[in-house]
């Protein structure tokens, strides 16, 4: 199961499991990178 994520912008990412994981990066991107938008599956991809 992934849980970790490092943002291009050097923000890291924890979650407690990949839904998680999943929420807390699409808020980052809407609070820091309003001008992009990763779905589900590109998320866990880029995850570890």
């Amino acid at each position: 199961m992934k849980k970790r994520l490092s943002c291009p912008c050097g923000e890291y990412i924890a979650g407690e499991s990949e839904d998680d994981l999943v929420a807390k990066a699409q808020q980052h991107l809407t609070d820091r990178h309003p001008d992009l938008e990763y779905g589900r599956d590109e998320i866990l991809f880029m995850a570890y």
